[in-house]
């Protein structure tokens, strides 16, 4: 029986509807993933940076050119993006309650983390087809 008195629902019928939505599992392990990819893509982003202090607009440019910089340049915008966006959505569902602002801000976060990824990722092809 229910621990509650006033009720005849049994505790499965109290628990149904509220269990796991299985996406729990995949969620944890795409922030898992994405923090990992995040540890080479920033140490190379900074020591990349910290290559080129008192560097010249122009040899700057040159670096963010080559291939192999676009594409570092561009996985660690949308890698970085996508963990921020994983891991600001878990804050939002775990403190925020009313239904309609949960969904509310979990659609701005995600509009938000693909413009921004998306203008990185402009950015970056029009630096490295010289537009």
């Amino acid at each position: 029986m229910a621990s509650n008195s006033k009720t005849l629902r049994s505790p499965l019928q109290v628990a149904r509807g509220l269990g796991s939505a299985k996406h729990g599992t995949e969620h944890w392990w795409s922030q898992r993933l994405t923090s990992i990819a995040l540890v080479p893509l920033t140490v190379w982003f900074v020591f990349g940076v910290i290559g080129h202090l008192g560097a010249g607009h122009a040899e700057f440019i040159a670096w963010m050119r080559s291939p192999f910089s676009a594409v570092m340049m561009i996985l660690t915008a949308v890698v970085t993006f996508h963990h921020a966006q994983s891991g600001l959505q878990v804050v939002i569902e775990d403190y925020v309650h009313a239904e309609w602002q949960k969904m509310a801000l979990i659609i701005g976060v995600k509009f938000l983390s693909f413009a921004l990824a998306a203008a990185c990722v402009l950015a970056v092809v029009k630096i490295f087809i010289g537009a």
